[in-house]
């Protein structure tokens, strides 16, 4: 994968578009020619690395630093406001950088009450249906003694994946979603991914199990997706792995068969990183 691009999918150029922007604000006080130049650049360069990485803040947020960033643009042709401009864009850019930061920390795990675990997937870690792979639950079921139970399919959507589980007696204390990629890169409106993955998690959630949701990779302008997914998330108590940790096996060179669908090497990679996120629960002291 391109490093821009993992940049950016990652939800990591969010955080340099924050820096080249509070850059700006600091040029701007300066009355040199050159570094009103610099400012210009930074201030371009950061508003378009925060675009391309959807990072799904809430409106009201994206709002109020619109409204911001207008003031303190004002403020530039009047010394008189100057001071108070770059103060409210150190403030607002500051509480943007708050709101993120904890979706790019890993959950932790609770111990579980027994040796099982859930896999809700679709194609990007379940692979072509290639029968010659061995598929990332059933290493990590084999190298960690662990019964899992695997709920994927190629093509399936967040509502399909909901029908299975209706149709399945499960019963695992700890549930691992990686589901909605089709969603975001085939027909689906955000007000139906909305209304499916709510159903999802309404359907999986019981007393004494764990949801872990990996959060979608999303494409410029597909902020309504990832906004979505982090509000049901809050609201149904999931714990939300950050995008970057699926993108860093995508990354991988040999992780994949076309940029997208895992290789053996990627199913191996895939274990090592979701036994880093769930192995804490089944940790036997």
């Amino acid at each position: 994968m391109n490093p821009i691009v993992y940049h950016c999918a990652s939800g990591q150029a969010f955080f340099t578009g924050v820096v080249l922007i509070l850059l700006a604000v600091l040029l701007s006080l300066s009355g040199k020619r050159i570094a009103r130049r610099g400012m210009v650049l930074s201030l371009v360069i950061g508003l378009l690395a925060m675009v391309v990485s959807s990072t799904p803040l809430p409106w009201w947020f994206y709002g109020g630093a619109a409204l911001v960033t207008l003031f303190w643009l004002v403020t530039l042709f009047t010394k008189r406001w100057r001071k108070a401009g770059a103060e409210a864009m150190l403030g607002v850019w500051l509480l943007g950088l708050l709101l993120e930061v904890p979706y790019h920390l890993t959950p932790g795990v609770e111990p579980v009450s027994s040796r099982r675990l859930a896999v809700i997937r679709d194609s990007v870690t379940a692979g072509l249906g290639d029968a010659q792979t061995e598929t990332w639950p059933r290493i990590l079921a084999r190298e960690h003694d662990i019964a899992v139970q695997d709920l994927s399919h190629v093509g399936d959507t967040v509502s399909t994946a909901r029908q299975r589980v209706a149709e399945t007696n499960l019963d695992a204390p700890l549930v691992l979603l990686e589901i909605g990629g089709n969603d975001v890169l085939g027909s689906t409106t955000p007000a139906e991914f909305a209304t499916s993955l709510d159903s999802l998690l309404t359907e999986l959630a019981s007393p004494g199990r764990q949801l872990v949701m990996l959060e979608l990779p999303l494409p410029p302008f597909y902020h309504a997706f990832g906004r979505i997914q982090r509000r049901l998330a809050k609201k149904h108590g999931v714990k939300l792995v950050p995008k970057r940790v699926l993108l860093s096996i995508l990354a991988g060179g040999d992780a994949t068969l076309d940029s997208i669908h895992l290789s053996q090497a990627g199913q191996q990679q895939m274990v090592d990183v979701v036994w880093g996120i769930v192995g804490a629960g089944y940790v036997v002291e």
